[in-house]
């Protein structure tokens, strides 16, 4: 008794704060090593290939932990589940700085992400019932400084610490604040009885099994597959079709076993179901951008890792205003016409990304990130409310663990695919442009000529011909990059614009006037 009074009179606000350390810290690793990537390539002596494992296979640990926090939570308690998650997580990333090589980088981050699986299914959950539904807009607005803040601050802190320290202490920093989230969660969390830790638990092999066999031989499909020519390659369309199988599997034993790991019934939701199509896009969106844009602009503009990061910064300054605006007017107004003018405005911003060229001044950037930053704000934090609102407590941690690992599942894919995009869309952009390389093409002799007549004072006429004729070609694949980039940015536009309609299906409760639904 002495504990539900207790519970009663906590104050939310305190219990926010080891949450969202957390979160934060979280989050931040999923994009922090982004820019610093070809840092630890050279260190490792790995490919620009293998060292993309270190980004994806943080995403495999993730996804396979996130939908098991249920049953972990019954195991363990949640509190105490929470708090091994957030140990786990800052272990691994001091073993991540300590990695000598490619093979132990990736086993460090694996465990890291086993580590951080369950930490943002598990925040969300706590931050949602600390609550009353009332003010859940509010609630999530607090998330969203984590979960949409961090991956837009990850780029520019892995900049500034690769440039100037290096590349190992963008995980040293997790140790001592992760230290400091799992002291903070053990003095101010609190379990409520359903959440407890319970009796005759029984652990779902099936389900953990098949689940694992289907994430990692989905993410080798989606990072291996570009490479290998997709389904020209016999062991690709074997990979998928084990994927297939596997997933299939995993979802059937979770329907008819009675102990598994998740609870599907919640899919039967309306607003949980449509509300996660959406986040699904908008992650990919949002992960696909934040890794093919440091890119362009390190590769395309010549950026450092810090300035390619710190162009980020515009993003999260119209994030933390949205953000602002969700707080006030979230609980007040029907979301759907916050979460429908986010998308428009993430929509509006990825066409802008989508007509740049290599003649473009920093305003350029700042402007659609600033934009982008005030879409995703405006968009993700009414979105997430509006997908559980109709459910209870009860139900609240196996959601937010289904959500999120199809939130990952999204982010992997939107990060695996833009890259298959940029190659083949540069591709195709080359194949039609090189027709101008032509001698029947007048512009064409006359630059060549311009530029050899240029190089003949330094070479011999025959060599000057030759390195003019290179040059001319290094422009053209210049040129097909850059559009196949701004291809990709196009495709995002688009495919944020086309959720919108799904709001239809959702239904919003405003809980200070009518309470009827909307």
């Amino acid at each position: 008794m002495a504990e539900e009074i207790r519970e009663e009179t906590r104050n939310p606000w305190i219990t926010a704060i080891p949450l969202m350390l957390a979160m934060f810290i979280y989050v931040l690793d999923g994009t922090i090593a982004n820019v610093a990537l070809p840092h630890m390539a050279g260190t490792f002596s790995a490919t620009r290939d293998e060292s993309l494992w270190i980004l994806t296979s943080y995403m495999i640990a993730g996804g396979i932990v996130i939908p098991t926090v249920g049953w972990f939570s019954k195991l363990m308690g949640r509190k105490n589940f929470f708090m091994f998650s957030i140990f786990l997580f800052a272990l691994a990333s001091m073993l991540c700085g300590m990695a000598k090589n490619i093979e132990f980088m990736i086993f460090a981050r694996i465990l890291q992400g086993f580590g951080g699986g369950g930490i943002l299914p598990l925040g969300q959950a706590i931050l949602l019932e600390g609550f009353p539904k009332e003010k859940r807009g509010l609630a999530m607005s607090v998330f969203g400084l984590g979960v949409i803040l961090a991956p837009i601050i990850g780029p520019v802190l892995g900049g500034w610490i690769t440039d100037n320290w290096s590349w190992p202490w963008i995980f040293y920093i997790n140790v001592p604040f992760g230290c400091l989230a799992v002291m903070l969660s053990k003095k101010l969390l609190y379990d409520p009885p359903y959440a407890r830790r319970q009796k005759g638990v029984k652990i779902d092999t099936v389900g953990f099994l098949t689940l694992a066999l289907w994430l990692v031989s989905l993410q080798v499909v989606l990072d291996k597959g570009n490479n290998a020519d997709w389904f020209n390659a016999t062991w690709i369309c074997w990979t998928f079709a084990f994927s297939v199988v596997a997933g299939i599997c995993f979802f059937i034993s979770q329907m008819k076993n009675k102990d598994s790991l998740v609870d599907l019934s919640v899919f039967k939701d309306k607003n949980f179901f449509t509300g996660t199509i959406i986040q699904i896009v908008m992650q990919g969106v949002l992960y696909a951008s934040l890794a093919i844009l440091p890119q362009f602009l390190q590769n395309m503009l010549g950026y450092t890792a810090f300035l390619s990061g710190a162009t980020m910064m515009p993003r999260g300054i119209g994030a933390l205003i949205s953000i602002a605006i969700c707080s006030v007017l979230a609980d007040r107004i029907n979301k759907k016409f916050l979460v429908g003018t986010g998308l428009v405005l993430l929509g509006v911003s990825t066409f802008i990304f989508g007509s740049l060229n290599l003649q473009i001044s920093n305003i350029n950037i700042v402007i659609p990130n600033f934009i982008m930053g005030m879409g995703m704000g405006l968009s993700m934090i009414p979105i997430i409310a509006i997908s559980v609102e109709t459910l209870s407590n009860e139900q609240m941690t196996n959601a937010t663990g289904l959500q999120n690992l199809l939130k990952n599942i999204g982010s992997a894919i939107g990060t695996s695919i833009v890259g298959t995009m940029l190659t083949r869309f540069a591709q195709i952009h080359q194949y039609m442009l090189v027709g101008n390389l032509s001698e029947l093409n007048d512009n064409f002799l006359i630059r060549l000529k311009s530029m050899g007549g240029a190089l003949m004072q330094y070479n011999a006429p025959d060599i000057a011909n030759h390195m003019a004729q290179y040059q001319m070609y290094r422009q053209l694949i210049q040129q097909s990059t850059l559009l196949a980039f701004m291809d990709a940015f196009r495709i995002f536009g688009i495919l944020c614009i086309a959720v919108i309609p799904l709001l239809l299906f959702c239904k919003t409760t405003s809980h200070k006037r009518s309470g009827q639904p909307k």
